[in-house]
């Protein structure tokens, strides 16, 4: 590994780029976590807490239109549990170096195979970077201030089977209301492929509705996504791009719906793979139709709101496609937090608990040469930078 020479230029260029003066990704020193491990940062009408292990966010507490504080994001309530859970759900994470699945757990690149290390389908295939992804590393905190935090990581040459080495920025900031995320990644050795993603789990409730432990309740609007990719029974795309026809389960383009509207469908059971009903689905944002848009004040590519909370998310970004997960795997094993729940009910997350909203760029798009993602997808020395955004703003409607 060059470090620390390559990773000091890419740190240079980090920097310029947030336009601010950070410590090195190996600095021994740095701010102090709170008597739980984490680092708490906040605005008017919003705060947050993130733990180093995989850049995560761990709370997000916004007020509700009874004017209720609730953390509406899942997490544990330390950040030891963090590393010790043994079902790893990738919760809040940064999944790196390369989000969602690799097929056959194999990509080329100018004429040379890659064989990364397989953690998925018994192991069939790569998820979320292999079984020592970011999100199982902790990241180093090179910036901390009342309302911005700043995660890097060196990802070196080899790790998980991936060629070259990749320095990270990730930069959580708040501002009114808002939750902005940055990802800056840079390739200083190889040509590799690069896509990150925020994995974080929401419950616009807190998981304290009355009525349901779940968040099939909570309505969906995917204003640019009329279509998305297809896959086979093991979520691997298969080089179909399909039409979510209106009125199908998957349209959540031409009206808003709720989570579990079409739960009953026939036509739901495998949307989410073999004998999967739910969603698990990558769809594609569709803006270019539009003409020249700026991705911070064109409308939002997905909103996502609760009329028990009243809280409505709307998300920004410069990405091209969107992953919804409707947690349908969760199976009450896994803890829901001391600041969220109901009294009387167990304190789990249920089946269908939580929605998973993840910006990215086209699953598997490094072993799909005709969708033409290669420019958003492989990096190398001397490229521009991989750059990630999105805005996560918060409103009440009472």
């Amino acid at each position: 590994m060059l470090f620390p020479m390559l990773s000091s230029l890419a740190f240079c260029f980090a920097a310029g780029v947030a336009g601010q003066t950070y410590a090195t990704p190996n600095s021994t020193h740095g701010p102090t976590p709170d008597a739980n491990g984490k680092y708490e940062i906040s605005a008017e009408g919003i705060r947050a807490r993130f733990v180093p292990y995989g850049a995560s966010i761990s709370d997000l507490f916004v007020v509700d239109k009874n004017g209720v504080e609730r953390d509406i994001v899942l997490g544990f309530d330390t950040a030891g549990e963090f590393t010790t859970d043994p079902y790893h759900p990738h919760l809040g994470s940064v999944p790196g170096r390369y989000a969602n699945r690799i097929k056959n757990s194999t990509f080329t690149i100018d004429g040379t195979t890659y064989k990364v290390t397989p953690n998925d389908n018994n192991g069939l295939n790569t998820l979320h970077g292999g079984p020592d992804g970011w999100d199982y590393r902790n990241f180093t905190v090179v910036a901390h201030t009342a309302d911005s935090i700043t995660f890097s990581i060196v990802d070196p040459d080899g790790k998980e089977g991936f060629p070259g080495e990749v320095v990270s920025y990730i930069t959580y900031t708040l501002s009114p209301n808002t939750w902005h995320i940055k990802m800056v990644a840079l390739a200083t050795t190889k040509k590799t492929p690069i896509m990150l993603s925020s994995h974080t789990y929401w419950n616009l409730d807190g998981f304290a509705h009355p009525d349901t432990p779940t968040a099939l309740n909570h309505t969906v609007s995917l204003p640019f996504s009329g279509q998305r990719v297809g896959v086979d029974g093991i979520l691997i795309p298969d080089g179909t791009i399909l039409p979510n026809a209106k009125g199908s389960v998957n349209d959540f383009w031409s009206a808003p719906k709720q989570m579990g509207a079409n739960l009953t469908s026939p036509e739901m059971l495998g949307n989410c793979g073999t004998n999967c009903t739910g969603y698990d689905n990558c769809f594609l944002v569709n803006r270019a139709q539009n003409g020249p848009y700026d991705w911070r004040t064109s409308d939002p590519i997905a909103s996502v709101w609760s009329d028990f909370s009243g809280i409505k998310l709307d998300i920004y970004t410069d990405q091209d496609a969107f992953q919804v997960y409707s947690c349908g795997f969760q199976n009450g094993t896994l803890p829901i937090k001391s600041s969220q729940g109901l009294e009387g009910r167990r304190r789990v997350v249920e089946k269908y608990g939580c929605i998973v909203l993840e910006v990215q760029d086209w699953i598997d798009g490094i072993n799909h040469p005709e969708w033409g993602r290669e420019k958003r997808q492989v990096f190398g020395p001397g490229d521009e930078p991989y750059v990630l955004e999105a805005t996560y703003v918060f409103s009440v409607d009472s």
